[in-house]
């Protein structure tokens, strides 16, 4: 893929959407230059998020263009800045969902800088010095030392990238909400994509007996003995969704498009969560006593903290637990999007994007 240049004017190559139709092609722009806080990271791999196709989409009605997405990235320390001291040239490293916050608001203090109003995106935003943010379909990138993850020895670069976002999506409502310390809950994982696959692995090791609630039994195998989950629900079943009433003691959400929530608030035990994790652009309903008779919460929770993502790390590490993934080539990504909005991957597609030719199509 050629040498970086580490001049002031580094032009690199990403694949960017031009427009909502979300097809990406080549697209060479400029990175900023590396400042005292920064790590200049050349690109290793990067994970295929549901979220980049609303973006690439303008699904959110906030896209701006060319965007090149991408919020998993793993990739190698080619320069630190003058203030770096938590990473070193060749390192393995991990760039998630954003790349900046303000560091002064309640949230950056409390360390759940997710949660500030000034974060800046990945991609589809602006940086401090009023360049456009770009994310990791690309050669390379700059990112503030803050929003950088070191990848723990012994787990792979390809394993790693869905975990920055996946991983980390469901690994932060369990810890925060207690979860995780309590072995022998009961959870609900509803829908087997890329964030429930992992819901599913870091709920089994965290102890808890899971079940997998989607909407046909096509997934049951899958789940039950791939994923090793202890039960599978289909929605669609009057007679199992009774029969798993008032039995869980928190679902997480994963579904990234519109459905009513009522089938599940049925499943929670007394003061049961139901955690919304997809980011769904409708509003959603339920009428209110199907919460009041049972004191059960709807909630939601973004990502993680950096903290969080480098305890989810070593947590998975340290589990033996990874992502199933398969490993495409950039110039396969418009195709890997179209299975991906059609649930066509078993469960994360992951760009080897060193292994790529970026100024090429086919």
């Amino acid at each position: 893929m050629g040498e970086l240049s580490l001049g002031v004017d580094r032009t690199t190559i990403g694949w960017a959407a031009r427009d909502p139709s979300g097809l990406l092609s080549p697209y060479s722009y400029n990175l900023r230059e590396t400042g005292p806080e920064d790590v200049y990271i050349r690109v290793i791999c990067c994970g295929i998020c549901h979220t980049d196709i609303h973006q690439i989409k303008n699904d959110l009605g906030a896209s701006s263009y060319p965007m090149v997405p991408g919020h998993e990235v793993v990739g190698e320390v080619v320069e630190v800045g003058s203030d770096v001291i938590k990473f070193k040239v060749g390192e393995c490293v991990g760039v998630g969902t954003i790349v900046g916050c303000c560091k002064t608001c309640g949230p950056c203090i409390a360390d759940v800088e997710q949660y500030c109003n000034k974060r800046i995106w990945s991609y589809n935003d602006v940086y401090t010095d009023g360049k456009p943010t770009q994310g990791g379909f690309s050669r390379a990138m700059v990112v503030d030392q803050k929003f950088v993850v070191k990848i723990p020895e012994g787990m792979t670069q390809e394993q790693a990238a869905p975990l920055l976002c996946a991983g980390v999506t469901v690994y932060s409502p369990l810890a925060h909400f207690g979860l995780k310390q309590i072995s022998g809950l009961r959870g609900g994982i509803l829908g087997l994509g890329g964030v429930g696959h992992m819901g599913v692995k870091l709920s089994k090791a965290m102890g808890h007996h899971v079940t997998v609630i989607s909407s046909s039994p096509k997934k049951k195998e899958e789940a039950i003995d791939h994923l090793k989950a202890d039960a599978y629900v289909i929605s669609s079943d009057a007679t199992q969704m009774q029969e798993a009433a008032d039995s869980l003691d928190y679902i997480i959400d994963t579904v990234p498009v519109f459905h009513p929530l009522e089938p599940y608030l049925s499943l929670l035990k007394l003061d049961g969560k139901l955690i919304l994790t997809g980011v769904i652009n409708t509003p959603l309903k339920f009428i209110s006593p199907m919460v009041m008779l049972g004191r059960k919460v709807i909630t939601g929770s973004f990502i993680g903290s950096m903290k969080e993502t480098e305890e989810m790390l070593n947590f998975c590490n340290e589990k033996g637990i990874t992502s199933t993934i398969e490993i495409v080539k950039m110039d396969y990504i418009n195709t890997a999007f179209k299975r991906l909005e059609n649930n066509d991957v078993r469960y994360r597609f992951v760009v080897d994007v060193a292994g790529s030719k970026l100024d090429q199509e086919t």
